[in-house]
């Protein structure tokens, strides 16, 4: 058998590490209809089909746990309407399970014929006697909430308590919010179908029946055929896992994680995808007209930013760190999935920002992959911890003043969030109540990473030095990696590595009470001192000053010193954030800023011309709108078009709006061009829907992560300029 490697180390490089003690069961997550506390999870192997014509995907699970106490009568899991379950089997584990639970079975792939085909069968590898049989179970879908369904399977009668066991479930899966099947039409080459998941925080439960809470970790393997040509010439699978192969004869990926993550943490790529060493342990995977820019912009620097992690928190344990540029349906900027981050390909003309989003997504190697929050009600110790060490990294590799500037450009966003949402709103809190059936992506806001950061940054303040906090973080990883933890774990951890702060009660200390970070609403109680960015930071103020002078000293700010075309991005997005702020500004002082800056910001990154759309927009400024059409017609992510669009949408613009709309939407991913009709509808009246253009796609309805906090509705004052959309 011919095997190629096609992205990690080959099978059987290394020897899996020892499997741990059994672990005490999973805290308990509202959002999560599951038994998960009544069953230890060991391995899940998946066999997976790719069928894009039909988008639909073929699965059979493999399940492999045991129960924590004798005959439990059934086995819940997370499942969702998308799925379709067409069996489910019970087999006892042979006797060489207990000492290798995750060696894998093959999977056999029905051939082309007349009607739909089966989803894969499990084929077990031999075992010394007779191989246990498969006998069918009992299974019932029933409502769970809706992003969910819980899928109940009967068990076998008198099952005995720690005694290995596996479930085998095929199903099929269309439309899943998980899933996003692209047309050609909407990759950057034009010519292949293109499909990713997306699983943060509860979609997973779309692509295969599972455990869907982050309390719950195990190793998996995977088996993927794509039902289109394969590599070479045709589609390229990745996924999140340390070891990959392509198998020539059979046609078919290999896939095997050797370390335990959550189900949300499982994620597959398919499509025109070529790789590019960028550095001993990464690659960077792109479509082939991006290969070279994203080539270019991360060689040499990706391995600076994971050596300088590891000096602070450290080895690296994943192995490789490779990165896949998605086309600009990719719902969000970047995804953390271990070995391979997600990141959407829209963010390479912003270096800084593409700077930031990558080490970021490297800092939950650590924060948020080996350790992660246990529940989705405290997602800030995954979110901001990683911020915290992101952070760190960026001082590390290009100064504090750097830090401190892109530190300040997001707390500004946190305060804008503040005004919006108001000092009392229970989002705003680190332990926020997830209420049954609310997502929990509606609890992924700025709170999540700035407040989480302001309170791992007075945390480092305490124990007075910044390295002897990171000795502190590289313990607390050392000792619950590849666990779930809740937020005691990690203070009670920080007590008893300074037993000097416990004895000075530092927990307690009046009106910095850790419970009282933790459940107070508003904003931070601290926050960092960034006098060491003032460099940065003090021209943008200085020029902000002057633009908004009452009265306007014309002539003084058109005549500034400052000159914008030599600051960084940061710089440039903070005071545009700031002017934005301000708008409605007196319509002299846009005049004035268009005939200054305008032509200079149109030749900008999409992240400042974005910035200054909006205050076109804003301000009602007619003169430049042809350049909001015009960026309009070239973007098809959603953090360049719903912003504007929701701005447009607030005031005389609409009808300008609608006619974009209609001449762009054909450019525009079915769930994108969903929620602009969502905007485009607000105050058309009750029963009013816009019509769209007829379209082969489905519209998955996908549950994205929410940009919109709690159930508002779209075009309301919080637009995604205001939140952080990376994971």
């Amino acid at each position: 058998m011919a095997a190629q490697c096609c992205c990690r180390k080959a099978p059987g490089a290394e020897a899996a590490p020892a499997r741990p003690p059994p672990e005490p069961p999973p805290a308990l997550d509202v959002a999560s209809a599951s038994s998960a506390q009544l069953f230890h999870l060991l391995h899940l192997q998946l066999g997976l089909e790719l069928r894009p014509e039909a988008r639909e995907l073929a699965g059979c699970l493999v399940l492999e746990l045991c129960a924590r106490r004798p005959a439990p009568r059934a086995l819940v899991l997370d499942a969702h309407p998308a799925l379709r379950l067409h069996s489910a089997a019970f087999r006892r584990a042979p006797t060489t399970a207990a000492a290798a639970p995750d060696l894998p079975c093959a999977f056999a792939f029905a051939a082309p014929g007349p009607g739909p085909p089966p989803p894969p069968l499990p084929a077990f590898p031999e075992a010394p006697g007779a191989e246990p049989a498969c006998s069918p179970l009992a299974f019932r879908v029933d409502p769970f909430t809706d992003y969910g369904s819980s899928l109940t399977v009967t068990l076998p009668p008198e099952l005995p308590a720690h005694q290995p066991f596996q479930v085998i479930l095929r199903y099929t899966s269309t439309d899943a919010p998980a899933i996003w099947w692209l047309e050609p039409e909407l990759t950057y080459g034009h010519e292949k179908p293109f499909v990713f998941t997306q699983g943060h925080s509860v979609c997973n439960r779309s692509f295969f029946p599972c455990f869907d809470t982050p309390a719950v970790k195990c190793t998996y393997s995977a088996v993927v055929k794509s039902g289109v040509p394969q590599a070479p010439s045709g589609v390229q699978v990745l996924m999140s896992a340390t070891r990959s192969t392509y198998v020539e004869e059979e046609g078919v990926y290999r896939f095997h994680m050797e370390h335990p993550v959550p189900a949300y943490l499982v994620a597959l790529v398919a499509g025109d995808l070529q790789p590019a060493d960028i550095g001993p342990r990464s690659r960077v995977w792109a479509e082939p007209c991006l290969l070279s820019t994203a080539t270019s912009k991360l060689s040499g620097v990706v391995e600076q930013w994971l050596s300088a992690a590891e000096r602070l928190y450290g080895p690296y344990m994943w192995g490789r760190y490779d990165i896949v540029f998605l086309p600009p349906s990719f719902p969000i900027v970047a995804m953390e999935n271990p070995c391979l981050t997600f990141i959407i390909s829209s963010i390479l003309e912003s270096d800084e920002f593409l700077i930031i989003d990558v080490i970021h997504e490297v800092a939950h190697s650590w924060f948020g992959n080996a350790v992660t929050n246990a529940t989705w009600e405290e997602m800030w110790l995954s979110e901001g911890l990683a911020t915290y060490a992101q952070r760190r990294i960026t001082t590390e590799t290009y100064g504090a003043a750097f830090t401190c500037l892109e530190t300040a450009f997001r707390l500004d966003a946190l305060h804008r969030q503040m005004k919006l949402l108001g000092e009392d709103s229970p989002v705003s809190k680190l332990q926020a109540k997830l209420e049954p059936g609310v997502n929990p992506s509606h609890l992924m806001n700025l709170f999540t990473y700035e407040k989480g950061y302001c309170f791992v940054y007075y945390l480092s303040q305490l124990c007075g030095d910044p390295q002897r906090f990171d000795d502190f973080l590289r313990a607390y990883v050392e000792k619950y990696k590849f666990t779930s933890v809740v937020a005691q774990d990690l203070l009670d951890s920080f007590l008893s590595f300074f037993p000097e702060l416990k004895e000075q009660s530092v927990d307690c200390r009046a009106g910095l009470e850790f419970e009282r970070w933790l459940n107070a609403t508003g904003p931070p109680l601290a926050e960092p001192d960034l006098s060491q960015g003032s460099s940065l930071t003090r021209p943008v103020e200085t020029l902000f000053q002057l633009w908004t002078a009452e009265p306007l000293d014309q002539v003084a700010a058109s005549a500034s010193t400052i000159d914008i075309s030599k600051w960084r991005t940061f710089q440039t997005a903070l005071f545009l954030d700031r002017l934005l702020d301000g708008s409605p500004l007196p319509q002299e002082v846009v005049t004035s800023l268009s005939k200054c800056y305008s032509s200079l910001l149109d030749s900008m990154n999409a992240e400042i011309r974005i910035r200054w759309l909006q205050l076109v927009v804003r301000n009602d400024y007619y003169p430049d709108l042809h350049r909001v059409r015009r960026f309009l017609e070239s973007q098809m992510s959603r953090m360049y078009t719903i912003p504007l669009y929701e701005d447009l949408c607030t005031g005389a613009l609409k009808p300008f709006a609608l006619e974009v709309f209609y001449q762009t939407q054909g450019q525009l991913h079915p769930n994108l061009r969903r929620t602009i009709q969502q905007i485009l509808s607000q105050g058309l009246g009750p029963g009013v829907e816009l019509a769209a253009e007829p379209s082969t796609e489905r519209d998955t309805g996908a549950d994205t992560p929410a940009l919109l906090l709690s159930d508002e509705a779209p075009g309301s004052a919080i637009s995604l300029r205001d939140v952080n959309v990376s994971a």
